[in-house]
């Protein structure tokens, strides 16, 4: 089955908007690095984070390419997307995301690991359409 074009094209971006949904079914949206991987893409976040405990409920989410601050072209109709949370063991997944961002990824992982939340463990989200 072929990839939907407008979703493998968001590997492509610096940021993405991803929105996760509250039982309420309240859409949330966050700012992400993303990554591709083959069909797929990847995001990375504190195991802990809110994302993390929206997708433990529904693994349905949204993406549109953003800014770093997380600002949307509200004109770009959102891909919908499946999200599945993958434990960060230093593996393949990580490494694409490393090699993407590369100085900056160094960066602000190097500050998160001297701030309190650098002792957080992290997850990937491999998100298929």
């Amino acid at each position: 089955m072929p990839t939907d074009p407008a979703f493998a094209a968001l590997g492509s971006e610096r940021f993405v908007s991803l929105t996760t949904f509250r039982r309420s079914g309240a859409a949330v949206s966050t700012p992400v690095w993303v990554a591709r991987d083959g069909d797929a893409l990847v995001v990375t976040t504190p195991e802990h984070s809110g994302k993390v405990k929206r997708l433990r409920h529904t693994s349905r989410v949204e993406l549109r390419p953003c800014s770093r601050t997380g600002r949307v072209d509200e004109a770009v109709v959102p891909v919908v997307a499946s999200a599945e949370i993958v434990s960060d063991d230093g593996s393949r997944l990580t490494d694409l995301i490393r090699r993407k961002y590369g100085l900056e990824y160094r960066i602000v992982m190097g500050i998160e690991r001297l701030s309190r939340s650098g002792r957080r463990p992290r997850v990937l989200l491999r998100i298929t359409p």
